[in-house]
C-alpha cells in the first residue's frame, strides 16, 4: 500500500511541476474541439478509430521507451507495481495522444 501512496503523491508532485504544459494541453484539446465543431457535422464515430490507433501506438512507444529515458531498464522492475506504474504513465500518453487526434479526425471524417 505505501509504494501505490508514494506513486500518487509522485505523480500529483510531477503534476504540479508540468502544470503549464498540462493547462496548455488542455487548452489546445478544447480548441480542437471547438473547431471540429464549428465546422460542420464532425465525424466523431468515424474518427474514433484513428484515435484508439493512436492511443495504442503512442501507449506502445512510450511503454517500451520510458525506462531507458529514466536512466533504468525492465531488469530493475521486480515489483508488480512498477509494471503498473510504467504500463499506465504509458496509457496516460497514449490517452493524451488520442484525445489529441480524435477533434482532428472528426474534422477530416465529416458526416455526409
Amino acid at each position: 500500500m505505501y509504494e501505490i501512496w508514494l506513486t500518487l503523491n509522485i505523480l500529483f508532485e510531477l503534476g504540479l511541476q508540468y502544470l503549464p504544459v498540462v493547462i496548455a494541453t488542455t487548452v489546445l484539446w478544447v480548441l480542437l474541439m471547438g473547431i471540429a465543431a464549428s465546422r460542420g457535422r464532425p465525424g466523431w464515430g468515424r474518427a474514433i478509430k484513428p484515435a484508439a490507433v493512436a492511443f495504442v501506438v503512442v501507449t506502445a512507444i512510450t511503454f517500451f521507451i520510458t525506462p531507458g529515458l529514466t536512466q533504468s531498464s525492465f531488469a530493475n522492475m521486480s515489483y508488480w507495481v512498477d509494471w503498473g506504474n510504467l504500463f499506465l504513465y504509458a496509457a496516460a500518453f497514449g490517452g493524451v495522444a488520442a484525445a489529441l487526434i480524435w477533434p482532428l479526425a472528426a474534422t477530416l471524417r465529416r458526416a455526409g
